[in-house]
């Protein structure tokens, strides 16, 4: 594969992208980036600048040349729909930002195109490939914790500015979409596929008019459970712990580990508390490595689809629940109130 590049372009300029996944498919020895896009032709040669590559106004621009295998999609998640429908109908593999669609009708659309066209589809959940996770697995399989019994993922920062894009609900704004989707896949990851949304809570600051905060209890067919919290109205935690019959296994960065940090696992039984300190990974560059092996490849691409899916309808089903008990909290209080 030394001598097959997959040639990217990449659909918008944002900021995180700039700072992750970008650099990491600059650096990646099977890539070249050839272009950026913007609607801004400032900004794309500003960003062209910075990474060696050509700028593009435009993103359907971008699309459209026969010089490009494959896009990075980082635009907001109300734009995703239109953007890599569009990017798989020219023929192109796609790498989109975290969440891939708002909800499960959208990813279906973009899944069912992906494959009718044989084009690799993946969502860019890169904590799932930095090695603290492939750690936190290996001690569960040797038994280190005995049976799995609950998961708490956390994953929460401070206020947002007033203008950010994740206030904006029109852009597919909130703190489900942005924070909450995190620990949805981390209870998928632990406790496998099967799992569904027993109860959530939603919280919409009127001023902000998006779902500022939210929690949702989840379980797998075995009773197993997890207890998932996320906002961006508090200050920053990004933790997750498995409990077991016999311990716990926690991380305190489990889904923002930057390339330099040797995260830190956390190994706890009866009398026995155990740090140890894990080799730093890059976990954005092992995801581009991976998007690319397998466009390359030709390797699985059913798999990624299945994730997405399957992430999406956790993501309605939280809405869903959300609305529900919204209501009976609002009869009971109404209840009460009559008395």
């Amino acid at each position: 594969m030394a001598d097959r590049m997959l040639n990217v372009g990449v659909v918008g300029c944002a900021a995180i992208a700039q700072r992750t996944t970008i650099p990491a498919l600059v650096a990646d020895p099977s890539v070249r980036l050839v272009a950026v896009a913007s609607r801004s032709r400032d900004k794309a040669e500003a960003v062209a600048r910075r990474f060696g590559c050509e700028a593009v106004t435009g993103y359907a621009a971008l699309l459209a040349r026969d010089d490009i295998d494959a896009v990075y999609v980082p635009l907001p998640p109300a734009l995703h729909a239109e953007w890599v429908a569009r990017a798989l109908a020219e023929g192109k593999h796609v790498l989109a930002e975290k969440p891939l669609a708002v909800d499960r009708a959208e990813a279906a659309e973009l899944v069912a195109a992906a494959r009718v066209a044989g084009l690799l589809l993946m969502e860019n959940f890169a904590f799932l490939h930095h090695g603290q996770h492939d750690a936190v697995r290996a001690l569960i399989d040797e038994g280190a914790i005995g049976e799995v019994r609950h998961l708490t993922a956390e994953f929460g920062f401070p206020p947002l500015p007033p203008g950010d894009i994740r206030h904006d609900p029109a852009l597919g704004g909130g703190a489900l979409l942005d924070a909450g989707v995190y620990t949805l896949r981390a209870a998928s990851l632990y406790l496998g596929p099967q799992v569904t949304v027993q109860g959530a809570v939603l919280r919409t600051d009127p001023g902000a008019g998006v779902d500022v905060a939210g929690a949702a209890l989840v379980s797998d067919p075995t009773g197993r459970t997890a207890q998932l919290t996320f906002g961006f109205d508090r200050s920053y935690r990004c933790a997750c712990t498995i409990w077991g019959s016999e311990g716990t296994i926690g991380l305190d960065r489990a889904f923002t580990a930057p390339p330099n940090l040797r995260p830190v696992l956390r190994l706890q039984r009866q009398d026995h508390l155990e740090e140890r300190t894990l080799p730093a990974g890059h976990q954005f560059a092992s995801l581009v490595s991976l998007f690319a092996r397998t466009a390359l490849d030709g390797g699985d691409l059913k798999r990624p689809g299945e994730d997405i899916l399957r992430q999406a309808e956790l993501v309605d089903a939280v809405r869903e629940a959300a609305g529900r008990d919204a209501a009976v909290r609002d009869s009971v209080t109404y209840s009460r109130s009559s008395r």
